[in-house]
């Protein structure tokens, strides 16, 4: 199949991440070669210590390779090949998180002290986006997780869905490329995580690319492509059509 390389979102290739524990070495990626397009629902899912929390960061720009090339929307974000060495700065890779990548994580992240309003408003504080039109902005996006009701309330005053929700609100107000949720459900009950991943469900359905970061099958079957990590290097990448294919 011939892909569009515009509708290219990201691309690894040859990715390896190694940490050193004294003598020991430790290839957290070994190798990993991906392409990730736009509007795709991913699972990548593996057991503790196989490289998916890792796979994760990288994707996310928290962390950065040891070797290999990390292209995101055609910019390249590191080029770790032959003897010339690019590597975006962090104020480089802070915009691309900030701009491009909404994050959803299992504990939340949210201001204890901040209402669901002012949490929500943070990337676009980041973004320097004027006082006027952030509060808007973070409005509409509480009004899409069915919580502008909600507004005014403080963390500890919400359920864990609606907690949830506040964080998935936090995570699309700037209209990211990408929803990278880590473990979205960790942290709630079987109803309310049936509910987030309807939402999640339904943010794909409007064209957003939605990664989740899970070890639950349960979880994972949401997605059209699953991607199974192993000692760093990826097992298994199946779609559902290659299935009924």
């Amino acid at each position: 199949m011939t892909v569009d390389s515009n509708n290219v979102l990201i691309n690894f290739n040859d990715i390896y991440r190694t940490y050193y524990m004294g003598a020991e070495v430790i290839n957290a990626l070994n190798g990993v070669s991906l392409e990730i397009r736009k509007n795709e629902y991913i699972s990548i899912m593996g057991p503790s210590g196989s490289g998916k929390s890792t796979l994760m960061n990288i994707i996310g720009c928290l962390d950065t390779p040891t070797a290999g090339v990390y292209q995101f929307e055609s910019q390249v974000v590191c080029d770790l090949t032959g003897d010339s060495i690019v590597k975006m700065n962090d104020n480089e890779l802070a915009k691309i998180r900030n701009k491009k990548i909404g994050f959803v994580f299992q504990t939340f992240n949210l201001l204890p002290r901040a209402t669901a309003l002012q949490n929500v408003e943070l990337p676009l504080i980041y973004a320097g986006i004027p006082k006027s039109e952030r509060r808007e902005k973070a409005m509409y996006s509480l009004e899409k997780v069915g919580l502008l009701d909600r507004a005014t309330h403080k963390p500890s005053e919400l359920s864990g869905g609606q907690r949830q929700r506040v964080a998935i609100a936090r995570a699309l107000v700037n209209s990211p490329s990408i929803i990278l949720a880590d473990e979205p459900t960790g942290n709630l009950d079987s109803e309310t995580s049936k509910e987030i991943m309807e939402f999640l469900d339904e943010l794909h359905s409007q064209n957003n690319t939605v990664i989740l970061v899970t070890h639950e099958p349960d979880i994972a079957k949401h997605a059209a492509r699953v991607i199974q990590i192993l000692d760093g290097k990826i097992d298994s990448d199946i779609r559902k059509a290659d299935l009924v294919n």
